[in-house]
């Protein structure tokens, strides 16, 4: 999860996918043909995985690690720029389970939107929460 995102780069990131996969991607440059990345830097709503063009292969490459199966989702709202992605291994998310989660990240994205708005402590852990998540043992 990257929310508000300014050019490239998010006021709180959360990565949660399985360690060894975001040693992969790190270590083998991924991100700069990931097909979720790119369709949430160009589009607002949400994609199966299985929608998206892959010419790279990242997304066969995400398989071997036990994420087959995807979505991803970005916004707008409010003015600023979120996106998510969401993986599981055994088959694809239902039209409820992609309402339920998105809904989650309008809520989660519109709670934070307003940095100035949040007390101190709240920022603060966030950002501390953005860390230990996306970097357990940190």
């Amino acid at each position: 999860m990257g929310l508000h995102i300014n050019f490239t780069t998010p006021a709180y990131f959360f990565q949660s996918y399985p360690r060894p996969w975001l040693d992969h991607y790190s270590k083998t440059g991924l991100l700069m043909n990931d097909p979720t990345v790119s369709w949430c830097f160009e589009n607002t709503g949400f994609c199966r995985w299985s929608d998206l063009e892959d010419p790279a292969g990242i997304l066969t490459q995400a398989a071997a690690y036990g994420m087959k199966y995807g979505m991803v989702y970005a916004t707008d709202a409010g003015g600023s720029h979120s996106m998510a992605g969401f993986a599981r291994p055994d088959r694809e998310y239902t039209d409820a389970e992609i309402s339920e989660l998105t809904a989650r990240f309008d809520i989660l994205h519109e709670a934070t939107r307003d940095q100035a708005s949040l007390p101190a402590g709240t920022v603060e852990q966030l950002k501390k929460m953005s860390i230990i998540v996306t970097h357990p043992g940190s």
